[in-house]
Order: structure tokens, then sequence, then C-alpha cells
């Protein structure tokens, strides 16, 4: 039978720092709730603001698998594998951190914030040489989940060190979609960018989450116009 945690927007953890605002799913930084550590991989969803010219000094990581989707703005990235690049909506980024990386993220315009995803999963691999990748995947076709990320470098989106696999749809009201998790021993975590679903009769709302698991497929029906990002990823890690 499948098994739901319902995240409401309004329970997330929250940190302002002036120049950032953030939004915590799961535990991070000064927020800590033992119910609230992980779903699985899935370690962190932090749905961030990024002030006018404000930004991430030069700080490290190593073995987690690193994702960022902007939803408004466009962040100017650097790294210590050279690599140099704006990200921007419509597009994705990912960073395998592996044996350690440091890296700087500050908001491009000095005017206007930018507002991004930051998502953490833990590797399937600890060590792997450092890796970075950036894609557009802007589609315009409505009413279809879109795969963004897969385990596969030669399937549709980036790829990670995970058996996990991310889609992202543009659903009208009215419309619905199902969605078969990729993996027995997976599960699903249903994230609202915006609007208002309902998700095998759980009604989320702008900004709340469902992690389902037990279950191989859920239904998803847009109440009203709705973004929507799903990671399904293992329910068990050995980390």
């Amino acid at each position: 039978m499948a098994q739901y945690v319902f995240h409401p927007a309004a329970t997330r953890g929250f940190a302002d720092h002036g120049w950032l605002k953030s939004y915590q799913t799961f535990s991070f930084a000064g927020y800590y709730n033992p119910q609230r550590i992980n779903f699985g991989a899935l370690r962190v969803l932090n749905d961030d603001i990024v002030s006018g010219g404000g930004g991430f000094g030069e700080h490290p990581h190593d073995n987690m698998e690193i994702i960022s989707i902007p939803l408004e703005g466009e962040l100017k990235h650097r790294d210590s594998m050279e690599n140099a690049a704006v990200i921007k909506p419509g597009e994705i980024q990912v960073m395998s951190a592996g044996t350690g990386i440091y890296h700087t993220e500050f908001n491009k315009d000095k005017n206007k914030a930018v507002k991004f995803l930051q998502i953490w999963l833990y590797p399937n691999k600890r060590n792997v040489q450092p890796r970075y990748n950036q894609i557009n995947i802007d589609n315009n076709i409505k009413n279809v989940l879109h795969q963004i990320l897969s385990p596969d470098p030669m399937d549709e989106g980036v790829w990670i060190h995970q058996d996990a696999w991310f889609h992202k749809g543009d659903i009208t009201a009215g419309n619905t979609v199902d969605y078969q998790i990729k993996k027995e021993g997976n599960g699903v975590y249903v994230f609202v960018i915006s609007g208002s679903l309902i998700v095998d009769d759980h009604q989320l709302d702008t900004r709340d989450g469902l992690g389902v698991w037990d279950t191989r497929n859920i239904t998803i029906t847009a109440s009203a116009d709705a973004v929507v990002l799903l990671m399904d990823v293992p329910m068990e890690v050995d980390f």
C-alpha cells in the first residue's frame, strides 16, 4: 500500500540572511527537524531567493550530487574546475562534488532577485571525479512530464551518480498525467513550483511537497494551472 508524507509549504524551515532568504524542506544549516532529515536519497531541497548583487562566496562540497534549477533571474557560477557560466530559467545545472570542489554563485543582476531551487542528492558512488554540466530544459509542450535528469549519460536531461530521475511538467487546470516510478525501491517526491495539484487524492498548493513510496504509480491532476517537479529517488541509501 502506498505511503505518503506531506510537507506543507508553511512548515518548511526559513533563514533570512538579508541577501539570502531560504526556505528549507529538509534540515539544513540552522534548521533542524529530526522528522525532516531527508526523503531517501533526497537530502536537500532549498527554495532560495538571492537579492540583487548578493551571492554565495567560495565554499566547498564533496560526495554530493548538486542540482540547481533557476526559476527567476540569472545566477553566475564559477568553480575550481574552471567552469564559469550563467544559469537562467529554462536551464538545469548539475555538479558531482565527488572528491571535492569549490564554487561561488552570485546574482548577475544588482537590482532583481534570483529565485532558484537548490537540490542535493546522496550519490551511489563516493569520491568520483568532480564534474559539471548545464543544459537547456525549456519545453513548451504542456500536460507532459518532461525528463530533465537521470542516471544515464545517454538519456534525456542531465545525469548524476544516483538511480534518480527528475521530471518537470506544466499541467493546465483539469488535466491529468500519470507517473510510473522508474525503479523498484524508489519513491517520488512531488514539489509544486506553482499552482495547485491533486496527487492520489492529496491536495497540494504552491511550494507544498508530497513524498510517495511503496507504490509504482501516482496520478496527478491539476486543480489550477500548475508547474510541478517530480524527484524519483532510492528510498534506501548507504552513505
